[in-house]
């Protein structure tokens, strides 16, 4: 007597697993759904602001006339106008400019170290990704720097009704303004740059990988171009951020 076997067919679908359907392996893939739910983040913080500030009356006078008052929204290019090394002069914006290039500057040397990597250059890659670590540490040395002035505030400061002087800003008073400008600007800037401090370090891990080959011994430098597309979400939320906190 005769038996058959029948062995079953192996799945070659696009959905049967095994394969790429997005034709992106699966860390890269988890990379883009992390940067999505971050977005999202991001995305609630920037509309909270837009609410919290719309709440508030908004300055009507000229800018020359303005002064620090909790009755109306600060504008940003008296807030962020100090400049280290510059006392007592009034720059609008220009050192939050500086920032923004250097974060900027910062996604076109990781843009190339992914280049590098995918021409299997392995001292291309370590140099530019010493220059994007490089420039991201100068982004939060910045943004210490301008934390520091916003904290310490002006010698002015801000008289209150009662006749006291309140000077800078925590999350109790401020001196630009209502309070709840100075928590968001610490909540949102203090995020973004825990992000840019994550960034920095994931930047390092891959950086000595890289001096010990360890990619170059895999055949790829995926890893360095997941990074990358870390670094350069880290870097468009700056824009959005930018827009919102210190252009409009």
């Amino acid at each position: 007597m005769s038996q058959t076997t029948t062995f079953e067919q192996p799945n070659t679908g696009t959905w049967d697993g095994g394969n790429e359907p997005f034709k992106a392996s699966y860390g890269k893939l988890m990379m883009w759904f992390f940067l999505l739910s971050d977005a999202f983040t991001f995305a609630a913080f920037l509309t909270t602001y837009g609410l919290a500030r719309h709440r508030h009356r908004a300055y009507e006078g000229t800018p020359e006339a303005f002064t620090f008052s909790t009755e109306w929204w600060p504008i940003p290019d008296k807030v962020f106008n100090a400049f280290p090394g510059f006392h007592g002069v009034d720059w609008p914006l220009a050192f939050v400019a500086l920032m923004t290039m250097i974060l900027i500057l910062s996604s076109v040397t990781m843009v190339l170290a992914v280049e590098a990597g995918h021409r299997m250059d392995k001292n291309d890659v370590q140099k530019w990704l010493l220059w994007t670590i490089l420039f991201g540490s100068m982004f939060l040395g910045c943004q210490a720097w301008e934390w520091s002035h916003f904290i310490a505030g002006t010698e002015g400061g801000m008289k209150l009704a009662d006749g006291s002087v309140i000077h800078g800003a925590n999350l109790i008073v401020n001196q630009y303004g209502p309070p709840l400008f100075a928590d968001l600007f610490f909540f949102i800037t203090g995020f973004h740059g825990t992000h840019v401090f994550s960034g920095v370090v994931l930047l390092i891990m891959i950086f000595i990988n890289t001096v010990n080959g360890v990619y170059h011994r895999r055949g790829h430098y995926e890893m360095v171009e997941k990074v990358g597309l870390y670094w350069h979400f880290v870097d468009l939320v700056w824009v959005f951020v930018f827009t919102f906190f210190y252009l409009v």
